[in-house]
């Protein structure tokens, strides 16, 4: 059950280690046999921008390895492996960056929002106070008038 979730992976894992040439043979054959297959693999091609990449085969990616987007191998597997590791720390580094700014965002708007309600909760209860002031004078106006 694994392996069959995980064969798109292996597949395009062995595709890319071919390069661009592999992926339009693919294409072509999946147009060749069943039309739909060699349409989809066109539009993920597109997507992922391997079809106009200008890298030529092997230098897209190392050997073996999930590369991130724009990795040129350098032909040195020590220094690949060196700099494919220092790029996933500065994604992760940022991914926990962009976290910290929305947990800020998060903050601030709460501030805002407790600012506003306590804001809303003075007036009221200033209008709250004036309204029952104006109501005493009233009172004490037509209890006066009543006695005179």
């Amino acid at each position: 059950m694994n392996s069959l979730a995980t064969w798109p992976s292996a597949a395009e894992s062995w595709l890319d280690e071919r390069g661009k040439g592999a992926w339009i043979a693919a294409m072509v054959l999946g147009f060749i046999f069943f039309w739909p297959l060699g349409l989809a693999l066109l539009a993920y091609m597109i997507w992922s921008k391997r079809l106009f990449s200008q890298c030529s085969s092997g230098q897209e990616r190392p050997r073996g390895a999930h590369a991130p987007r724009g990795f040129r191998a350098s032909g040195n597997t020590a220094f690949d492996a060196y700099k494919a590791r220092t790029l996933e720390r500065l994604e992760r580094e940022q991914k926990e960056f962009e976290a910290f700014l929305e947990r800020l965002r998060a903050a601030r708007d709460q501030a805002e929002f407790d600012e506003f309600m306590e804001s809303r909760a003075r007036t009221a209860r200033a209008a709250g106070a004036a309204g029952a002031g104006e109501a005493q004078d009233r009172h004490g106006k037509d209890v006066t008038q009543g006695e005179g």
